[in-house]
């Protein structure tokens, strides 16, 4: 029956985790509203936080470990089974190869982070040190940038738009993907407001674009011409911030004079924008009192992404745009989201590792070779690069390739199709979770959710198999320390401090099992069954140490350490909704840069020299037999990230329509609604047409978050293995990118700027379509 109370917790559907409030019947939600008292989102909802009662629908859900039969199938194991046939496994591989065999793909989704730190830790004590997530298909470059310029690649910056009076978005369409709270009342207000402007760079007219005081609709994959340009301009007109510099910055001189060398005219030029428009843009940046510069996957995703990353700062660094309201700021972590890595490199690539991870580009030539120290097995943890990760085919025989397979998630995933086992874990909705996604400032905010339903049967939360099989690999310290532990945790937190501590100091292999042994020791003396939140406990304490004045403030306490990271954590566990952690000033901001002296180094040799050998005639990414560029991921209203699979959220655009200009797809002789095949050298694949005057001429976009296998008769669910009746849900983009379409030093894919050959389906192609979109919907 339903429940008539609200109940407190916050959106997963990107890293803005909006405050929810839901209604509940039984083990689903059924009504959704923003929750007005939440600290940071302040009640606002998007389209698409409306869409979570469709996560994890029961006819989804995995009720129970499998494991892959000699046939190709799967067969149902009971938990004892599968993770000491796993532990035996990788002890195996170990034993044979090394720990350099082993890998870790995942370690959470937009919503569920909790998990991770368990399993990648586990992991990191059996020796292993290859690991891939989303991030580092996407952000590498500005980790790389932000390590050389502020000394940390964690240390990271972000806009301050609300009290900016020029908004400049690069690559980011904010109305659509709404990854901030309050998106869309910012872009009005900026479009009301006499004394504010907008500036949008984007080859689509979209929303903001449309209601911005200028948009540049550039030519796809040229952002890095188009900043460089701008800068010289600056610097030519004099509009640097040499104060600014003078007190924040090194390495000036030898980047001036890089940027001098730029010949703008022709980097304009290979923009095909209007060189008066460019004027006219650099004309704002120049009389911005505060300027917040908004970049995200368009460029981060596209041709010369490192460069783009380094470009964008320096557009905000050397106007002197930052560390002031509306401009830029460091922000503060509770626990850093990713790590620092120090030149790490890959035996069977030479990948360079960057904050502590490596490129998903990357993972297939890991696998498929014969060099000795190639990885043999991995874990999969609540992602699914089988769908998300460039070149589809070259990831689906990476996986089929490896000795081991295993995929923790809570519904059978296009990856999870592939494993040699499958381990059902508990939905992000049925277990304490939170994210490690903290990007505000001044006041910073942790959002601990607490569970609104128990575990659907049969699944377990990641933390608890972690702990299991930990145990199984003979890992942990033997079960009288950990019940020993677990007595004085409950009695005696600080008494416990120092004891944990003692057992670390005493055996340093069991650092990296930390998370673990907090998890049943600490976490299982805590009330509400909230063990998988002890892995919070030692992050409340080093921040603390370390930025004890922000948390009193954020607390609201004079409170010295350890005493305040006691009451962090404290107030954390026991809050149902966002809780401040930190708390800084300004002046304060500046102790979070690492360099000497807290200074950024704007002069990055290697940025430098990228800079001098950029062509203009090289920027055209598409030409001879592939004359279109296609953005493979665009954001639209109605997808986002691949956790909920069913399309029955979606109010439009259910086929994950190509966006195509009229002109261009008269031009192909196709129609409005009909179908048209995409065919890149690396793949090829069918999709509905939809005219659009929004985009220039010879750019077409297909969506993100399609792709999945929906099981037409929604009670029988899809087992993975072929021996069901099943749909594809739109386009599986990924097999038209190739992993070596990429940046040069991050391999981040060029997802957004793939060249492609457009043609009009065959009657034969068409006919296959129209009858798979036609089951899709009986299906819903």
């Amino acid at each position: 029956m339903t429940d008539g109370n609200w109940k407190r917790t916050a959106c997963i559907l990107c890293y803005a985790n909006c405050g929810l409030e839901v209604k509940t019947d039984g083990g689903r939600i059924t009504t959704v509203r923003g929750d007005r008292a939440h600290p940071r989102s302040r009640g606002y909802l998007c389209q698409k936080a409306q869409g979570v009662a469709h996560y994890a629908r029961p006819g989804e859900r995995l009720t129970t470990p499998l494991r892959r039969r000699a046939d190709g199938g799967f067969e149902t194991v009971d938990w004892d089974t599968a993770l000491d046939e796993i532990a035996a496994r990788l002890r195996a591989v170990v034993d044979a190869h090394g720990p350099v065999a082993l890998g870790h793909y995942g370690g959470g989704g937009q919503g569920n982070h909790s998990g991770g730190g368990y399993g990648i830790m586990m992991l990191r004590a059996l020796g292993a040190r290859n690991f891939y997530s989303a991030l580092s298909q996407e952000k590498s470059g500005r980790f790389w940038v932000n390590g050389r310029m502020y000394g940390a690649q964690t240390c990271n910056h972000i806009p301050l738009a609300e009290d900016a009076d020029l908004w400049l978005v690069i690559g980011s369409s904010v109305w659509e993907a709404q990854c901030e709270p309050g998106a869309r009342v910012h872009v009005r207000e900026f479009a009301k407001e006499a004394d504010r402007r907008m500036i949008v760079v984007d080859p689509v007219r979209t929303r903001e674009a449309e209601m911005a005081d200028l948009h540049l609709q550039i030519k796809p994959g040229t952002d890095a011409f188009l900043m460089g340009a701008m800068l010289k301009m600056l610097v030519e007109r004099g509009a640097q911030d040499d104060a600014f510099i003078a007190a924040h910055c090194d390495g000036w001189p030898a980047v001036r004079e890089s940027i001098l060398a730029i010949p703008a005219p022709d980097w304009i030029a290979a923009t095909g924008l209007d060189p008066a428009d460019v004027e006219r843009a650099v004309d704002m940046v120049a009389a911005s009192r505060a300027m917040a510069l908004r970049t995200e996957l368009g460029i981060e995703q596209s041709r010369n992404s490192t460069l783009n990353s380094y470009l964008g700062n320096l557009l905000f660094l050397v106007t002197g745009h930052f560390g002031r309201p509306g401009t830029h700021a460091i922000h503060s972590w509770l626990q850093p989201l990713f790590g620092n890595s120090r030149g790490a490199v890959s035996p069977v690539t030479g990948m360079l590792e960057i904050a502590g991870l490596y490129p998903p580009n990357r993972f297939p030539a890991e696998v498929l070779t014969d060099h000795p120290d190639r990885l043999r097995a991995m874990i999969v943890d609540s992602s699914n690069p089988a769908n998300s990760a460039a070149d589809t085919d070259d990831v689906e025989r990476a996986f089929r390739a490896l000795d081991l397979l295993v995929v923790v998630d809570v519904a059978m995933t296009e990856t999870a199709a592939l494993a040699d086992y499958v381990l059902p874990a508990a939905a992000q909705y049925e277990k304490w979770e939170f994210t490690y996604f903290t990007f505000t400032f001044p006041t910073n905010y942790f959002h601990l959710r607490r569970p609104l339903f128990e575990p659907f049967p049969g699944t377990r939360p990641e933390p608890e198999i972690y702990a299991d099989l930990a145990r199984r690999l003979g890992l942990l310290p033997d079960a009288d320390v950990i019940a020993g532990l677990r007595e004085t945790a409950g009695r005696d937190r600080a008494a416990f401090a120092a004891a944990f501590q003692g057992l670390l100091r005493e055996d340093k292999r069991l650092f990296p099992l930390a998370p673990v042994i907090l998890y049943l020791t600490l976490g299982k003396s805590l009330a509400n069954g909230a063990a998988s939140t002890a892995i919070l406990w030692p992050a409340c304490h080093r921040l603390a140490q370390a930025h004890t004045v922000p948390v009193q403030r954020a607390l609201g306490t004079e409170a010295p350490p350890p005493l305040l990271g006691e009451m962090l954590f404290e107030t954390i566990v026991n809050a149902d909704t966002a809780v401040p952690f930190t708390t800084h000033t300004f002046d304060e901001m500046w102790d979070m840069v690492p360099n000497p002296g807290h200074r950024f180094q704007l002069d990055i040799p290697e940025m430098r020299t990228w800079m001098a050998e950029l062509r203009p005639d090289g920027a055209e990414a598409a030409g001879g037999d592939y004359p279109f560029i296609v953005s493979l991921g665009q954001r639209r209203s109605h997808n986002a990230n691949q956790i909920v699979r069913h399309p029955g959220w979606r109010k439009k655009d259910l086929d994950g329509a190509l966006r195509v200009h009229p002109a261009d797809l008269a031009d192909l002789g196709a129609a409005d609604g009909g179908w048209v095949t995409v065919e890149t050298r690396r793949g090829r694949l069918t999709a509905r047409a939809e005219a659009d005057d929004r985009l220039r001429r010879g750019y077409a976009a297909l969506p993100h978050g399609y792709g999945m296998r929906i099981a037409i008769d929604p009670e029988s669910g899809w087992d993975g293995a072929g021996n069901d009746s099943s749909v594809l849900a739109g386009p599986r983009i990924n097999r038209l990118s190739a992993s070596d379409d990429c940046d040069p030093l991050t391999a981040t894919p060029y997802h957004k700027t793939v060249a492609a050959r457009l043609t009009r389906a065959s009657n034969e192609e068409a006919a296959r379509s129209e009858d798979q979109a036609a089951q899709l919907r009986r299906a819903l």
